[in-house]
């Protein structure tokens, strides 16, 4: 016989389906929606409170409270008991609402003359939309299955939120999903500018029927799927005979999930009560994030990526709304995902026009291939997965880290002239490619740029760069699946230097560790990854990849000139054992009768502070030295790269960075070893004209600055700039950069 609480959900959830499919006016559905609850439960009250923005919740809807409240009574994000439920993401139920802490009561509602209470979040996997709220006069708790029973009235009030059923025609009321202008602040991946259209790299499961009529219909489908689901995940381990262990315990732990009788239990109890399948896979899915967000602990907060994976591709199944949805890729598409690996960003390539990621850090793997593809990347976009739909206008700012989505017309008019200007600008500078960079008294400066792809290569010529200042070699280990062969890289290493076509190439040795870990590598868990195992560090612990990696340079190279310089030197000794490798795989290649370089220049990145202090002989014993100044600054100013709190807070041109990049100019300059400086504030003009001043002769950058800072260089004189920094230096100014820029404007 059928539970009679099974019955009357199926009935109040049908009511409500029904609800949402009639004529009128998003309000009119809410105000519907609020008797009908009340009605089925037997409470006199039945409200519902929605987000108006990230921080404010608004009385929307009510059965039982003063109408007039409505659209009136808001609060903030954890005030109250509704404001406790939308922070927590967990039901508060009480008998004695007053007494809870943290109650606060609001008289235009009249609401004091109920006792209980019940909240429920209305919320939709991670995203909170607001609560739903039961009140009663007599002093009760609710029962543990009317609790339930009005979660699941919640799962579909929040699918019905996200289909725009509560759209209402007031000014003040719910503004419809997907539809508005949204501006996201994130953080700065790579600098650019893009305009196109969203391409999502995983399109979103849209749950259109919540309600399932037939139960056991439903039963089924859920049971086709997770076979579906557990013989996907088989099939893969099937073929894991060569992954490495870490991938393969990855892959146990989905078929563990997968196999879970609780999980598929709790999802069958939601059918019951009269979900669809959909709508129960994606209730469990947001219950379960919100329990998992809010633990302590870092490895059960890490199978929340596992149990959405796995939520995902039950949906998938039962949608059959899989990646190929048959939407075209957009002529001007701007990518948008949660995260994304390195090798399936470089297969869109050059298509794309800027990159958008919720996660991300500005060292990744994806911040990585998006320099080395020059597309504007902006990292830490909350949320933008869930509002973002396939084909939506949206401008990239990656100078700021800010994005626009569905703008208005003022905004996108104002970043189409912006981005206009900057390539007006970029055609002026290709006249001066095969000019000098040269000031006006004669100095002059060589500009290189940064590689890490053979796709980057056509820029050299292009751009008019004198060569390349740091080629990036472990792109080639984070995009593949197992370690690259030596005959592999050799290959790719001799087409670099065939494009190059004489140029000096600069190969930095693997620098992977902090957050570019490669996928067949171990994961470290550092307490903080860069300053951690990582780079030169690894290399010497690691000898044989070095030695590989070594090898393949040197029969690359042949007899043509080569250079080579290893990251994240931080002793002179450190330097000492990583040159004589050089020397020795040099003497085996011969040894064996192969031909060697002739010109063979051995450095090192100087990306610590205590290499500034090392003894003479370490710089004299470079062959060269690169200053690699992403990493040096966050080091001398204490101030974590990957932390936006902090990483914008410190200046380049603060007057103590400016002395200590002079000093490690002179120690260069007395042993006669050459010194550039490679970094993203390389290719800044202003920065960059500050450096050359300082005695910095060679500049290393994206292509797309060469333009720019050669133009700026070719203006100034930097004997007068040197004396100006000087100057304010000598002032007790905190910063240079108001005496450079004012120098500047008298050019």
């Amino acid at each position: 016989m059928m539970d009679r609480s099974e019955s009357d959900s199926r009935s109040l959830l049908r009511r409500l389906r029904d609800t949402l499919a009639t004529t009128g006016s998003g309000q009119d559905r809410l105000d519907h929606i609020t008797h009908l609850i009340a009605d089925s439960l037997g409470t006199q009250v039945c409200s519902i409170y929605l987000f108006r923005d990230p921080e404010t919740l608004e009385l929307c809807a009510t059965e039982g409270l003063k109408p007039e409240s409505v659209h009136q009574t808001r609060m903030r994000l954890g005030e109250g008991l509704v404001g406790r439920v939308a922070r927590t993401g967990q039901p508060i139920n009480t008998g004695d609402a007053p007494t809870e802490p943290g109650f606060r009561y609001m008289p235009e509602t009249g609401e004091e003359i109920y006792s209980s209470f019940l909240g429920v979040p209305i919320q939709r996997v991670g995203e909170k939309l607001g609560v739903l709220v039961v009140q009663s006069r007599e002093a009760r708790e609710f029962s543990d299955d009317e609790v339930y029973g009005l979660e699941v009235v919640a799962m579909v009030l929040a699918e019905m939120t996200e289909l725009g059923a509560f759209v209402a025609n007031e000014q003040n009321g719910i503004g419809a999903a997907h539809r508005f202008p949204v501006m996201f602040r994130g953080g700065t991946g790579q600098e650019g500018a893009a305009i196109g259209h969203v391409w999502l790299h995983e399109p979103r499961v849209v749950v259109t029927n919540p309600v399932g009529d037939d139960p056991e219909a439903e039963l089924q489908r859920l049971e086709r799927a997770v076979e579906a689901l557990r013989a996907q995940i088989d099939g893969m381990l099937e073929g894991a005979a060569t992954m490495d262990k870490d991938h393969r315990q990855v892959l146990e732990t989905y078929r563990m999930l997968a196999r879970s009788r609780g999980w598929t239990r709790r999802m069958s109890e939601d059918i019951g009560l009269g979900l669809s399948a959909e709508a129960a896979v994606e209730k469990e899915q947001s219950l379960a994030r919100a329990r998992l967000e809010r633990s302590p602990d870092p490895y059960l907060r890490e199978r929340l990526n596992d149990l959405d994976d796995l939520s995902n591709r039950l949906l998938r199944i039962l949608t059959g709304q899989g990646s190929d949805t048959g939407a075209e890729l957009p002529p001007d598409p701007v990518l948008v995902a949660r995260n994304i690996g390195p090798a399936e960003l470089l297969e869109y390539g050059r298509a794309l026009k800027g990159v958008v990621l919720e996660e991300g850090s500005v060292g990744s793997h994806a911040a990585i291939v998006a320099r080395a593809l020059s597309i504007p990347l902006v990292i830490h976009a909350s949320r933008i997965t869930t509002e973002a739909l396939n084909g939506d206008p949206v401008l990239v700012d990656g100078d700021q880290g800010i994005v626009h989505l569905r703008p208005e017309e003022s905004v996108a008019k104002a970043f189409q002239d912006k981005v206009a200007m900057q390539a007006e600008a970029q055609k002026r500078y290709a006249d001066l490619r095969d000019k000098a960079a040269r000031d006006r008294s004669g100095t002059e400066i060589s500009l290189m740029m940064n590689a890490g792809l053979m796709a980057d290569l056509p820029s050299l010529a292009g751009s008019g760069a004198d060569g390349v200042g740091l080629f990036r070699t472990e792109l080639q280990f984070l995009t593949r699946t197992r370690v690259p062969r030596r005959d592999e890289l050799a290959a790719l290493y001799a087409r670099v230097m065939d494009a190059a076509q004489g140029k000096r190439v600069h190969f930095r040795t693997l620098d992977i560790g902090s957050d570019k870990v490669l996928p067949y590598m171990k994961p470290q868990d550092e307490p903080n990854p860069a300053m951690g195992w990582r780079a030169l560090r690894v290399g010497l612990d690691k000898r044989g990849v070095l030695r590989m990696q070594l090898q393949a340079l040197l029969r690359a190279a042949g007899d043509r000139p080569l250079s080579i310089m290893f990251p994240f030197v931080a002793t002179a000794e450190e330097f000492r054992e990583a040159r004589g490798e050089v020397l020795r795989q040099r003497d085996r290649e011969l040894a064996f009768g192969r031909q060697v370089p002739e010109d063979l220049r051995i450095g090192a990145m100087l990306e610590t502070p205590s290499l500034a202090y090392a003894p003479d002989s370490f710089f004299q014993s470079c062959d060269f030295i690169s200053i690699g100044g992403n990493d040096l600054k966050q080091f001398f100013f204490a101030a974590d790269r990957e932390n936006e709190r902090v990483r914008r807070r410190y200046d380049t041109l603060d007057c103590s960075f400016l002395t200590f990049l002079e000093q490690i100019v002179a120690r260069c300059d007395a042993a006669g070893t050459p010194l550039s400086f490679c970094g993203e504030d390389a290719g800044r003009p202003i920065e960059a004209l500050a450096f050359a001043a300082l005695g910095l002769r060679i500049l290393s950058m994206r292509p797309a600055s060469i333009g720019p800072v050669k133009h700026l260089i070719r203006r100034a004189d930097l004997a007068e700039l040197r004396a100006i920094i000087h100057e304010a230096r000598a002032s007790g100014v905190q910063s240079a950069r108001p005496a450079v820029t004012h120098y500047l404007a008298t050019l």
